[in-house]
């Protein structure tokens, strides 16, 4: 535990993606500096959309690090796991932890991430309820299961169907209860959504849609069934709830920075108190395809915003040009890929559909330009659309290749193949590897 009182040129609040990010910008620019993490988790940095497989017990903590073992040492990094603070005090640039413990900061990043959303439903205390964000709940739900039980998924989304396919895989028998009237409704269209809750259902699982989860009852403290607002009752030996995250922001509630949904950042990631940072599922970023800074709370963003914060905090100017949601699962066999708006909002936009095979892709226009995309079952060419996203291409003259069978990086005109082949780091190919990359993240292959 934290007994002293320590001064730091920079502190990091937070060990996962965005916190790492940053502390990897900041070394590449200054090797001095005295750099400290906090985290309330006593583990290494590890990916978190792992401990699906965590639970389905196909992957130890070992390979669930995105980092090796002896990265804080060889990045002379000071670490304080376990540890959490209790609060901020801005004036005098320091954070006093739970033990009274002190560290002082010269720079600050708040990359705290975020907490899982628990409704408030009659029972929810119960003995045999469970979140699924980090690696303690995996542990949890692990140490629970007792040979053939009943399963209650309160979510269908990516997090619901994560856990799901871990616990079909230990045996367990799931019902998945999704308040809206399609699974994974954020992430994919309906066309989608439905190929997905097709495949799901062939694997076993029961899926009730349109319903909430009203009651959670017990035999004695243990969880024995859940109440439907219809009426209806499902057995069940756990439940896990898997609605989504909110932001962690209860560290700079009394502070006056300011806060939306999310802390409220600009595009070099600072916060409105002076040399105070944030990224990640904490902070509302900017957005490039709505033009506004909004929540997205996936793996790549939250990355890409933290070393976009360690540049500016170790005084290399950088603009965040913006994030956009996107997501990649592969579950269940399927494999599907979403970016930017996958449900457009008005007529204003053009969509493009091509169904082949066990195959599906969707291309969603604004005034020439590509601003959403769905792939579900071949996913291998969505890096380069997720490419034309990114780069802001205007595809008017060849936007029919996108979704056609045989689509490729030669269905683009030359004059767009031709530069990025000779410069890969800027062009469609590095961005393929980088999206295929974050998908490895969190997909987990």
């Amino acid at each position: 535990m934290v007994k002293i009182t320590k001064k730091v040129k920079y502190l990091i609040i937070g060990n996962s993606a965005g916190g790492i990010g940053a502390a990897e910008a900041i070394r590449q620019v200054d090797r001095q500096g005295a750099l400290v993490i906090i985290s309330d988790e006593p583990y290494p940095a590890y990916s978190r959309p792992l401990i699906s497989e965590y639970l389905a017990r196909e992957r130890s903590l070992e390979r669930m690090l995105f980092r090796p073992a002896d990265f804080y040492d060889k990045n002379d990094i000071g670490t304080f796991l376990g540890s959490r603070v209790k609060s901020l005090i801005l004036n005098e640039h320091a954070v006093e932890m739970d033990d009274g413990g002190r560290i002082v900061w010269e720079k600050l990043l708040i990359a705290a991430g975020g907490l899982p959303i628990v409704p408030q439903i009659e029972g929810i205390e119960k003995e045999g309820v469970f979140t699924f964000i980090t690696l303690k709940d995996a542990k949890a739900i692990d140490h629970h299961l007792n040979g053939t039980m009943r399963a209650v998924v309160i979510g269908g989304g990516l997090i619901g169907i994560s856990v799901t396919e871990a616990l079909m895989k230990r045996g367990v028998k799931v019902t998945i209860v999704e308040a809206k009237e399609r699974i994974l409704n954020t992430m994919l269209d309906e066309e989608a959504s439905a190929r997905e809750e097709a495949t799901v259902r062939e694997a076993g699982v029961s899926i009730v849609t349109g319903h909430t989860v009203v009651e959670i009852s017990s035999e004695g403290k243990t969880v024995n069934s859940i109440t439907l607002d219809n009426g209806q009752v499902v057995p069940c030996d756990l439940v896990v709830v898997a609605i989504g995250v909110r932001p962690c922001t209860e560290l700079v509630s009394d502070t006056g920075i300011k806060i939306n949904r999310g802390i409220v950042i600009d595009r070099h990631m600072a916060t409105s108190s002076p040399d105070v940072y944030a990224c990640g599922d904490v902070a509302e970023a900017y957005d490039f395809i709505h033009g506004e800074n909004r929540l997205n709370p996936v793996w790549p963003n939250a990355y890409l915003g933290g070393r976009i914060a360690g540049l500016n905090m170790a005084g290399v100017r950088t603009e965040h040009q913006g994030g956009l949601a996107m997501s990649a699962l592969k579950y269940f066999g399927l494999d599907a890929v979403s970016a930017g708006i996958v449900t457009p909002p008005d007529d204003s936009y053009e969509v493009l559909k091509n169904v082949f095979d066990d195959n599906y892709r969707k291309v969603v226009l604004k005034e020439g330009l590509v601003v959403g995309m769905v792939f579900v079952g071949d996913v291998e060419k969505s890096g380069i659309i997720y490419s034309l996203i990114k780069d802001r291409v205007n595809v008017s003259s060849f936007k029919q290749a996108l979704v056609a069978r045989d689509f490729g990086l030669l269905s683009l005109p030359e004059e767009r193949w031709g530069p990025y082949l000779k410069m890969p780091t800027s062009g469609v190919i590095s961005q393929v590897v980088s999206f295929e990359r974050a998908g490895e993240i969190i997909v987990g292959e």
